[in-house]
């Protein structure tokens, strides 16, 4: 197994791309810390894996706001002494019906990429201390290039996400932390997807695909694992595309 013993937060793990990579980790010896505010969805997830013979916690938590990470980080370092992996997977889709709208671009900026900061705020003094952590932060294509069918907040959001990663791995590698982000193409519609949902749009989104086909949030679990276990060891600041689309959720 190829997290065995390793604790790794997860944010956004109540369904979707972090249910699967929660456990997928679980499955590979780690115990999962699953963070999310759909609670019902949470401690149901964390139910099963544990029935399954894994391990996993479910914690609430606003990835937005500051003093909710510090609680999730005083538990952790209460009940653990430690931490290894943080991915920053929680994020909401902007793709209508207004582009301009000024509360939607907040929103997204805070939900998208301020949570990042956060998140990488409360994890790096731990990690530090360790002299070892990896991060891996979830961005999107949309982060990479523009896009007639995403807001630009969204996009605007994910390439936040993309440098801030790059900052950090350049800025803490000394401190043995790890950091890349992962930028998936067109996968399956997120529960707050709206235009790119329709399945008119999805149409012309997968005909941009080289492969043909939407990516499989399995597939970006995949992608993460790696980066979170110390096969990447030598890997910071990495890209890693989950498929060659050029358009994005």
């Amino acid at each position: 197994m190829r997290l065995v013993n390793k604790i790794c937060i997860i944010t956004g793990a109540s369904n979707g791309m972090g249910a699967a990579e929660a456990k997928l980790f679980a499955k590979e010896g780690a115990h999962v810390i699953l963070c999310d505010i759909q609670d019902e969805l949470g401690k149901s997830l964390a139910t099963d894996i544990n029935e399954s013979g894994f391990l996993a916690h479910y914690v609430h938590l606003d990835v937005t706001k500051e003093d909710q990470w510090e609680s999730l980080i005083s538990f952790i370092t209460k009940e653990f002494g430690r931490l290894d992996v943080l991915v920053n997977n929680a994020g909401i889709s902007s793709s209508g019906p207004d582009f301009l709208d000024t509360e939607q671009f907040d929103k997204v900026m805070h939900v998208n990429s301020k949570s990042v900061f956060l998140g990488m705020k409360s994890v790096i003094p731990l990690m530090v201390k360790q002299q070892k952590g990896s991060i891996v932060n979830i961005s999107s294509v949309s982060g990479m290039i523009g896009q007639t069918f995403v807001a630009m907040g969204y996009s605007g959001s994910k390439a936040a996400v993309r440098l801030m990663t790059k900052s950090v791995a350049i800025q803490y590698a000394p401190n043995g932390i790890r950091a890349n982000s992962v930028h998936p193409g067109v996968m399956p519609p997120m529960t707050t997807s709206q235009g790119t949902a329709d399945p008119e749009v999805r149409k012309g989104m997968i005909a941009s695909v080289p492969m043909g086909r939407a990516g499989l949030i399995e597939e970006v679990a995949n992608a993460v694992l790696f980066l979170a276990s110390d096969e990447s060891s030598y890997i910071t600041g990495v890209e890693l595309p989950v498929d060659g689309g050029q358009t994005a959720k």
